[in-house]
């Protein structure tokens, strides 16, 4: 098993330099336009695709994951809702235990079910501590996922879970404030947490402009993840990568 994606993540963290990365919903794009997508990620020079949901109702993550993989470079990384979405011919996959949360099934319960498929599948395998921050409205994943986010104003519970999370051996933090959130993780929280961490921390959920990709970036993420923004918008693509890639911290 290669570890070419958690590389890239470690030596961007390392050279301080920030990477974009675009999440693919399968149920929400069709040939035609994720065709449409990935070109025009390849020019806005998108570092991932993050390919996943919380809930898939359509079994075409692999259809997905083979347009993606046939039409560009840009590797492809399972965001897996669940134990069935994993599909070998992708680059690697998030390996999500949602620390934030004490549903068990979640914090291991899967991963014990996908265990055998994931080591078969030759996949990279990226251990990732996935912390779920109230976004301002009910979202998919913490319905489905039977937990409660953490309070957009509660810092320090972050800061302390992130801590566990990497003293656990997570390769990784995520702090998502879920698909359709209102609004996203605040600066102060991004800036706690990651002072506090020497993981990579990705971030993710109701980021809607390039200002606030750089503003999160300037206050310590890594990886900026959208999905939603650029559903809605796709030339979005374009703003976001260049205000993340212009995000070097000295």
């Amino acid at each position: 098993m290669n570890e070419q994606v958690y590389i890239k993540l470690k030596q961007a963290k390392l050279n301080r330099q920030k990477l974009f990365a675009v999440l693919v919903d399968p149920d929400r794009v069709s040939p035609e336009s994720l065709i449409c997508l990935i070109e025009m990620s390849s020019k806005a020079h998108v570092d991932f695709f993050f390919i996943g949901s919380s809930l898939l109702v359509n079994d075409t993550i692999n259809e997905c994951i083979d347009v993606i993989k046939s039409c560009c470079d840009i590797p492809a990384v399972i965001f897996p809702g669940s134990s069935m979405q994993i599909y070998a011919q992708a680059d690697a996959v998030l390996l999500l235990s949602l620390i934030s949360g004490r549903n068990a099934d979640l914090l291991i319960g899967q991963h014990v079910i996908a265990a055998p498929s994931l080591k078969a599948s030759g996949l990279e395998i990226v251990s990732t501590g996935y912390i779920l921050i109230d976004g301002g409205n009910a979202t998919t994943v913490s319905y489905i996922s039977n937990t409660i986010p953490i309070p957009n104003d509660k810092d320090e519970v972050a800061m302390c879970t992130a801590m566990a999370g990497e003293m656990l051996g997570l390769n990784v933090i995520y702090l998502d404030a879920g698909s359709g959130a209102l609004h996203c993780v605040s600066e102060s929280m991004v800036e706690m947490v990651s002072a506090s961490i020497e993981v990579p921390l990705l971030v993710g959920g109701g980021i809607q402009c390039p200002e606030k990709a750089a503003s999160l970036c300037k206050a310590g993420a890594d990886i900026i993840v959208v999905g939603n923004a650029v559903e809605k918008d796709p030339l979005l693509l374009f703003s976001i990568s260049r205000a993340v890639h212009a995000a070097v911290i000295i």
